[in-house]
This record gives C-alpha cells, sequence and structure tokens, in this order.
C-alpha cells in the first residue's frame, strides 16, 4: 500500500480541518463502543431506510478488548455510492458532515456524525474493501496474537506527531496488510 500524498488528502477532503499536528489518542477499549454503533446504526437505518443495504461496526472499537481511537468506524453499504443524491443529502440534513469524498478510490465517502465521534464509511455493494473491513475485523476479535501485534504497533506509532492522521494510518500498514493476508488465507482455508 503506497503512502497517500500531501496533495490528494487534500484534493479528497470535502470540510473540517485537514491538519492534525500531533500525536494519536488511543483509549483502552470501552463497553460503550459498541452501544454508540447500534445507536448511530438505527439512525442511519431510518434516514436511509432500504437504501442502507449494509451497517457493519468496524475498525478498532468493534474488536473487543482493543485499544483504539475513540471514534466509531462505521461501514455504510449503498447501491452506489457514487449517485450522491440517493444518500448525501438525506445524511446532511440529519446533522451527518460530509468529510471526505474520493472518487478514484470505489466512490468512498466518509462523514463525521451529529454528536458522536465516528467516520462513516460509504462504499458501493460491489466495492473490495468491503470484505476487506470485514475480515480484518473479525480476524482481529478471534486472534490475540494479531489483535496484540496491531495494538503494539498503533501505540508505538501514536507517540509521533503525525501531520494528518492518514498518515499514522499509513503507517500501520505493513501490519495491517500482514493481519489482513492472514485473515484472507484462513478464510480461504475455511470454504475449502
Amino acid at each position: 500500500m503506497t503512502e497517500l500524498t500531501d496533495e490528494y488528502i487534500k484534493k479528497v477532503v470535502v470540510s473540517g480541518n485537514i491538519e492534525h499536528n500531533q500525536t494519536i489518542l488511543l483509549k483502552p477499549y470501552d463497553d460503550k463502543w459498541p452501544v454508540l454503533f447500534e445507536r448511530e446504526k438505527n439512525r442511519i437505518s431510518k434516514i436511509l431506510k432500504e437504501r442502507a443495504l449494509t451497517i457493519e461496526h468496524i475498525g478498532s472499537t468493534s474488536v473487543p478488548g482493543l485499544t483504539a481511537k475513540p471514534i466509531i468506524d462505521i461501514l455504510l453499504v449503498v447501491e452506489d455510492a457514487g449517485k450522491e443524491e440517493l444518500y448525501v443529502n438525506d445524511l446532511c440534513e440529519h446533522g451527518y458532515i460530509l468529510r471526505i469524498k474520493e472518487p478514484d478510490f470505489e466512490n468512498h465517502h466518509m462523514f463525521k456524525g451529529p454528536d458522536t465521534d465516528i467516520n462513516l464509511h460509504v462504499f458501493s455493494k460491489d466495492s473490495k474493501e468491503i470484505e476487506k473491513y470485514l475480515l480484518f475485523r473479525n480476524y482481529l476479535r478471534c486472534h490475540a496474537d494479531a489483535r496484540q501485534l496491531y495494538e503494539n504497533t498503533k501505540k508505538e506509532l501514536a507517540k509521533k506527531t503525525w501531520k494528518y492522521v492518514q498518515n499514522y494510518a499509513d503507517a500501520k500498514s505493513e501490519v495491517v496488510q500482514k493481519i489482513l493476508s492472514d485473515a484472507i488465507q484462513e478464510n480461504k482455508t475455511n470454504q475449502e
């Protein structure tokens, strides 16, 4: 995985402060995180109804016992993320703020929440990213060694000052790819 350039980051950020210029705040796992996810899931379901094909809790806050940035990552799958008229205005009218728009990355859109610190990631139903997010999450939930490796990596990197939070995410990519590769292999073996 390649590191995203400053130019790319500036190009895809639609709103909000893009520069971070500090360390990354990590917190011990909190039992409130799944509760916050369920509240957001219900809200999004009421707003989008059948247009929300899948709503999943992803990222570190979805893995019991894992230290994480206290931001709830949510995966929202819609028919076609490129058809913004089907979901963007409805979410924005209910307080969600469109922060990132990546037409060149499977039409990924990312929103912040109205009253809870979330990252709502929107992808089309045929996106390859969906399976990656879910395999990674499920593997971490089931494998303490992978969870520990990921947590140790995050803790070490979090001590550094990062211009963009994305730079911190990019720095984890080698470990993420190793864990994801193991998850894909295990999934393939289980399907045989």
